[in-house]
């Protein structure tokens, strides 16, 4: 298969920014290529090997892929508007957009230069062409090989939901995972002793990224139901997951989970915890409201780079 490619020329600055454009247009797997040294995540051990490539000289190289032979002109010109409306707010650099086409094999090989095993919390997640070392006994171990379609749970937006799920999981809960992907969040419940998730995705590529990283991670596949729709609109979608869930998880956009959390809240029993991620810091506050008007209480926020997490409890 083959896939256009496109690359954003901008800053380092503008990173965040670019990446929000990006998530607003529904992209949520990116490359970001700079010369920033790799830094520890504060409070944990994280370490990721990296040729050196030179002195930083601030500029960063931001890219996407669209399945070749899909129309992507209206979403260029949408994504050069608002890198364009956004220069009031960061140095974007020349916002300049290549194009170029790659075979889905060379992208997946080109992962093996960039993509190493990372640490969040008592979460270890590798790829399987590292080796596992010794010294992660008391981890929960995860697998994960980079994809076109779904990411790979290194974006802070994911992390901040690993984190929260280590701290509101206590075993034995039933889980609903909203834009489920490739069931990174959903894996994570399960080895904390979450005993069902259930996952929902409008991608219908997701069942088969969920059922070959529950085997490669030798979890059963009856451990978890990924159902293909639309939550909010769907009436089969709604029927076929039901609701009395302990815990709800959703790492999605902030404007996605604003229009979800009526049909979110209506899933979750009394007492449940919703864990939603994704949200770029200026939407905190209008997700915020929205956990409020569906009678959920904010119980905690977090924070990561320019990436927030609201927790709220019904």
């Amino acid at each position: 298969m083959r896939w256009t490619k496109f690359t954003i020329d901008t800053t380092e600055e503008a990173e965040d920014l670019v990446s929000g454009i990006l998530f607003d247009e529904g992209i949520t797997n990116i490359e970001i290529e700079d010369l920033l040294p790799v830094e520890a995540l504060e409070g944990e051990e994280y370490e990721e090997l990296q040729p050196d490539r030179g002195e930083d000289d601030g500029t960063s190289r931001i890219s996407f892929y669209v399945e070749e032979g899909e129309d992507y002109g209206a979403l260029l010109e949408r994504i050069q508007i608002q890198i364009e409306s956004s220069r009031a707010f960061a140095d974007m650099g020349s916002g300049h957009i290549a194009i170029s086409s790659t075979d889905e094999a060379d992208w997946r090989n080109k992962w093996k230069d960039y993509f190493h095993s990372f640490q969040v919390g008592d979460i270890f997640i590798h790829p399987s062409w590292e080796e596992l070392e010794a010294g992660h006994e008391k981890d929960v171990v995860l697998q994960i090989d980079p994809g076109i379609t779904f990411g790979t749970g290194k974006h802070e937006t994911t992390q901040l939901c690993i984190k929260a799920l280590g701290k509101y999981l206590q075993g034995g809960e039933k889980v609903l995972d909203v834009g489920c992907g490739s069931g990174i969040l959903s894996m994570v419940a399960l080895k904390k002793g979450a005993s069902s998730v259930t996952g929902t995705d409008i991608d219908p590529a997701c069942v088969e990224a969920v059922r070959e990283n529950l085997s490669r991670n030798d979890l059963p596949l009856s451990a978890m139901n990924c159902h293909i729709g639309d939550l909010t609109n769907d009436p089969k979608i709604k029927a076929s997951v039901g609701g009395d869930y302990d815990l709800v998880v959703a790492n999605i956009l902030a404007d996605i989970i604003i229009g979800m959390i009526d049909a979110i809240a209506a899933t979750m029993k009394p007492g449940a915890v919703f864990i939603s991620s994704g949200i770029i810091d200026f939407k905190q506050k209008e997700v915020e409201a929205a956990f409020e008007r569906a009678g959920l209480t904010i119980i905690e926020t977090g924070e990561q780079g320019e990436w927030r997490s609201v927790i709220g409890r019904k």
